[in-house]
């Protein structure tokens, strides 16, 4: 029960404008990108530890993973072209060979085009998804926390006002 009472407090404080803009709007980049690569490899995991290194909205960060996640499997075709030409560029051969050769390069995965195709896909897409993002999160940001501010539930997942609240419901 403590584990959904978690996730349900950290989905509110996202929307709540606990995190500022940049922040919302960096996760849901971040995001993006994991979303978009495939999870089976260590280029997706050293993504999601530099996105739980960094500060930014972890729950855009989450939303965004899932929604791309459904996404990326229908850009696979766009992804495997993209990674075909990058790794069959005649220019990179010698580059792409000596950093299969590196210790954990097999592990990445970026021999496959679907998953260097959507790592550069995500990474293109990375800035124009941060600069859409960010004036939307400014502006609805501040009603969707007014809004949830009047809900006695978001106030005891916040872990405010829990007296207060608890009085009013009985």
């Amino acid at each position: 029960m403590s584990y959904w009472l978690r996730s349900l407090r950290f989905l509110a404080s996202a929307f709540s404008g606990v995190s500022s803009p940049r922040q919302l709007a960096l996760g849901f980049s971040m995001g993006m990108v994991i979303g978009l690569v495939p999870k089976d490899n260590l280029i997706a995991l050293m993504l999601l530890f530099i996105l739980a290194s960094s500060k930014v909205n972890l729950c855009s960060a989450s939303l965004a993973t899932l929604v791309f996640s459904w996404l990326g499997v229908l850009l696979d075709p766009l992804s495997h072209l993209l990674g075909k030409k990058v790794l069959s560029a005649p220019s990179l051969q010698g580059f792409w060979q000596n950093v299969y050769e590196l210790p954990l390069a097999p592990w990445t995965d970026f021999n496959n085009t679907v998953v260097m195709g959507s790592l550069l896909l995500g990474l293109c897409l990375f800035y124009p998804a941060y600069r859409l993002t960010r004036p939307l999160f400014e502006k609805y940001t501040p009603i969707v926390a007014e809004r949830l501010k009047k809900y006695w539930i978001v106030k005891l997942l916040w872990g405010t006002e829990v007296g207060t609240v608890m009085g009013e419901v009985s």
